[in-house]
């Protein structure tokens, strides 16, 4: 069993970002919206935030796909990526957390006004509402878009229920799916979590995914 835990702790899945996987609802109509249609933003700036899982990251590789550009994580900006973002019209900073320099980012937001350029950042909670030590980026970062991806309604999770199974290329039936629905939180983390524990413990007993074993992690 030790050699079996180890494998599960190592075992990786491939995620589809494709445009005809995101599935549009009115938890994140608005920010889809706002990214389908650029570059007609009222604004150049535009933060997408909402809980992990949420769908940022699926958001942000739909538009890269459409309209190219560069996408850094937050630790990965340093000096040198500052330079490759001239050379791109559309950034997109994911997982934002302010971990990297403020002034190297307050420099980002200069690039994106001078050079008439684009920028998406990708956040758990708002950029205007980060305690900044660096003034001029505080203030910079309340003349934003802002998107928010709300907490997930039955279809949305319906559909991400579906799709994370079919990324591990697992078919579940729907009837399982509308049980899960009624009795877990309403949390994209807290979905992805029961999700990795229901296909860890189906790997353990080496059996199909079915009502015991949902009950077992529930």
């Amino acid at each position: 069993m030790k050699n079996l835990n180890q494998l599960l702790l190592n075992f990786k899945y491939k995620q589809n970002f494709n445009y005809n996987d995101f599935y549009v609802s009115k938890s994140n109509y608005y920010a889809f919206k706002l990214v389908e249609k650029w570059p007609v933003w009222e604004k150049n700036i535009l933060n997408i935030f909402g809980e992990k899982f949420s769908g940022k990251t699926h958001l942000a590789n739909i538009f890269i796909n459409k309209n190219k550009g560069i996408k850094v994580k937050d630790e990965e900006i340093n000096e040198d990526v500052f330079k490759k973002f001239k050379l791109y019209e559309n950034i997109i900073i994911d997982d934002y957390n302010n971990k990297c320099d403020e002034k190297l980012m307050y420099s980002i937001f200069n690039l994106v006004d001078q050079d008439n350029k684009y920028l998406i950042i990708n956040s758990q909670n708002p950029i205007n509402e980060i305690n900044y030590n660096l003034n001029d980026l505080k203030s910079r970062s309340k003349n934003c878009l802002f998107a928010k991806i709300d907490n997930p309604d039955d279809e949305l999770m319906f559909a991400i229920i579906l799709k994370s199974f079919s990324d591990r290329q697992i078919q579940i039936d729907k009837k399982l799916i509308d049980y899960i629905i009624k009795r877990i939180d309403r949390s994209y983390g807290k979905i992805e979590e029961f999700i990795y524990k229901v296909d860890e413990l189906s790997l353990k007993k080496k059996k199909p995914i079915d009502f015991k074993i949902i009950k077992e992690i529930l």
